[in-house]
């Protein structure tokens, strides 16, 4: 008898297996920013590992690509006496500089809204306003997703991610030429009927390379010599191309 209990309590301090695990896969493992850098694209794909049928339930795959968090102070303005003014503003905590979720069909579909406010995977859940008296906040957190998802910064691509035979998934991420250095966040979902049964999370780093690299640490280590080099070659610039016209005109 005590042997039997033994044994049951073991049992249950193993982890369950989950029936469905991600096996990942990325086109790039890196993304260098040079000075011609007009931005990337990657691929994510990957294959749903099971050691048992699949089982029943609506499957949904969803993939996030997070750039680094950067707080962000949204301002509003309004014309007073003629002139422009800022007259109310709000702190975002947290805002990712760059935000892509790609699902394999419509988000309310595939992630219930629970799930959602636990793993914070739609763009409305990674931003979040902070201590503030302003009534209508919620309008200053809409307004910066309305800007960056213009600038391709925050992208939502409902039906991006392809499914195989309830196997393969894939899908590509753009991203734009103007990325924030840091490491950039991937996670993809597996759910059932809405349900995550499964998560994998991996980070590609993005940096400046070469002459981009060489500038950046210029300006941020020695100011007073990026400033003198600046303004040499606006001299430059300028000199230069009053030559020009000046050839040009004879």
């Amino acid at each position: 008898m005590l042997l039997r209990l033994l044994t049951f309590i073991l049992l249950l301090a193993v982890p369950a297996q989950a029936e469905e695990e991600i096996v990942l896969g990325l086109s790039q493992r890196e993304i260098d920013i040079t000075a011609t850098f007009i931005g990337s694209e990657i691929l994510v794909f990957g294959a749903i590992k099971r050691d048992r049928p699949a089982p029943e339930g609506q499957l949904g795959v969803i993939v996030t690509v997070a750039g680094p968090d950067t707080p962000v102070t949204v301002r509003r303005k309004e014309r007073r006496l003629g002139i422009w003014v800022n007259v109310d503003d709000v702190k975002i905590a947290a805002a990712p500089s760059f935000y892509a979720v790609a699902s394999s069909a419509e988000l309310s579909k595939v992630l219930r809204a629970s799930a959602d406010m636990v793993e914070r995977i739609t763009i409305p859940q990674v931003v979040r306003e902070v201590g503030t008296n302003v009534l209508d906040s919620k309008s200053f957190a809409r307004a910066l997703m309305r800007i960056r998802a213009g600038n391709d910064q925050y992208q939502r691509l409902e039906g991006a991610v392809s499914v195989s035979r309830d196997t393969l998934f894939q899908t590509r991420i753009q991203l734009p030429a103007n990325l924030t250095e840091g490491f950039y966040v991937t996670r993809i979902f597996l759910t059932r009927d809405g349900n995550i049964v499964d998560e994998y999370v991996t980070t590609i780093p993005v940096k400046k390379v070469g002459l981009e690299r060489w500038l950046y640490n210029l300006a941020h280590e020695n100011a007073f010599w990026y400033g003198l080099m600046s303004l040499a070659i606006a001299i430059a610039a300028g000199w230069g191309a009053s030559a020009a016209f000046s050839l040009f005109r004879r």
